[in-house]
């Protein structure tokens, strides 16, 4: 059996056949994460964490998640001004687009309101 040095001393190299398919190893030409679509819930976490890092403020939920033709469309809910009462608090939605991989690709602010707020349909 083959044999790969590291310093550690010696360790046997897998073998496997040409053109077995490993979890894990990608083709040729194929992106490290382009393997599987984004599920909503790595696309929701995704647009939280690369909004908090663009807005500086932590998300606290997300609204809604969509699979778009290129990727992901959220819409995430983030405290703005902080008030006492919380209630008063005012309350920001943004939309979040996220493209096949994950990668925030545009985000937009799209509604302002006080925590208390409810919306009302005609």
């Amino acid at each position: 059996m083959p044999l790969d040095r590291d310093g550690d001393g010696a360790r046997p190299r897998k073998h496997t056949r040409r053109g077995a398919e490993e979890p894990g190893v990608r083709s040729r030409g194929e992106s490290p994460r382009r393997s599987q679509r984004f599920s909503a819930s790595r696309a929701m976490l995704s647009a939280m964490q690369q909004l908090e890092g663009l807005l500086g403020r932590a998300p606290e939920s997300v609204s809604a998640v969509r699979p778009t033709d290129d990727g992901w469309e959220a819409q995430v809910e983030v405290l703005e001004i902080e008030r006492i009462p919380e209630t008063t608090s005012v309350m920001a939605s943004y939309r979040v687009t996220l493209d096949a991989d994950g990668e925030l690709m545009a985000y937009e602010r799209i509604r302002r309101y006080t925590r208390a707020q409810i919306d009302r349909r005609a």
